[in-house]
């Protein structure tokens, strides 16, 4: 007699764990669809793509120098270093652009909650 009840309360009390999961997770700035992981992981190959990129960008001109100049490995140690510091200048270049989003996308979230309530 009271199961038809209980059904619709436990459905009901589903909805409403669902709901304030979503707004707990939104909260947080998680989604669930997966996609902030998968943008960390995107922003995490960007920076190792380009700091391998601009290492043998480096030492691929400081082989060719020495090769050249015939001053090896004198051309080839200071690209190297060259190219370390291109890759951190990326990296720091990346992180910044990263935060700026970041407090972006914060501020417009909380001045949609500000204006709801």
């Amino acid at each position: 007699m009271t199961e038809p009840d209980d059904r619709s309360s436990l459905k009901q009390l589903d909805e409403r764990l669902k709901a304030a999961r979503t707004r707990h997770d939104q909260d947080r700035g998680l989604d669930n669809s997966g996609k902030s992981g998968a943008n960390n992981v995107g922003v995490g190959f960007r920076i190792a793509v380009e700091m391998i990129a601009a290492l043998a960008v480096g030492v691929g001109i400081g082989l060719l120098l020495d090769n050249w100049l015939g001053t090896k490995p004198w051309m080839l140690i200071v690209f190297f270093i060259l190219g370390c510091g291109a890759g951190f200048t990326n990296l720091i270049r990346v992180a910044r652009e990263l935060d700026r989003k970041t407090r972006l996308a914060k501020q417009s979230k909380d001045a949609g909650n500000g204006q709801e309530g």
